[in-house]
């Protein structure tokens, strides 16, 4: 045995184990984005679906995220060929129906699909509560950093990013994410506006 070998091949194989040992206590749900505590990248997108009263939008409009502010946005990131996405749509659609009436916009929208799978995907879904937008070569997705779908990005009142949820998100992290951002709000007098 060439001992010289064997241990340049144990001191090349250590850094890769050790690499793949780290990796393994990393969840990779946990992708970091930069955008918390930044402005929320601007868009103006034009709805496809347009939502169950009294959320409801109409089709054709253009939402304008700076026409959103003084209210607190979940915007939600989807496709029609998204499994994810189907684990999260039922409780997005009922937890955006609690908040009507209240200063927060539930907004869905469209990564690299076709309006028309959207459409037919949420019927065959049960429906939608909020609004959904179509956004044409990605170019929202790719300024808020999407990495895949499902993606929720929380804007606090002030037009910030406050939160970025990974994956399906849960009732629970949908209500404590939107009862804090709508706290925040009141507490330091943002001026708010209720939903339309």
């Amino acid at each position: 045995m060439n001992w010289r070998r064997a241990s340049l091949g144990v001191a090349a194989a250590f850094p890769v184990i050790a690499l793949l040992a780290w990796g393994m206590t990393r969840d990779p749900k946990d992708i970091p984005s930069p955008l918390p505590g930044k402005s929320a990248p601007s868009f103006a997108l034009s709805v496809f679906a347009p939502g169950q009263q009294p959320l409801a939008r109409t089709v054709g409009d253009t939402v304008r995220l700076a026409d959103l502010r003084g209210q607190v946005v979940v915007l939600n990131f989807w496709a029609s060929w998204c499994l994810s996405c189907r684990d999260e749509h039922v409780t997005l659609s009922a937890v955006a129906r609690q908040y009507a009436g209240k200063p927060i916009q539930f907004l869905g929208v469209l990564y690299n699909d076709e309006p028309v799978s959207g459409t037919a995907w949420i019927k065959e879904m049960g429906g939608q509560s909020y609004a959904s937008l179509n956004d044409p070569g990605a170019r929202t997705a790719i300024d808020y950093g999407l990495y895949g779908v499902p993606e929720t990005f929380f804007l606090d009142a002030h037009g910030r990013v406050a939160y970025k949820q990974t994956g399906p998100a849960s009732a629970q992290v949908l209500a404590r994410v939107a009862d804090s951002l709508l706290a925040a709000a009141e507490k330091d007098g943002a001026p708010t506006k209720r939903n339309q």
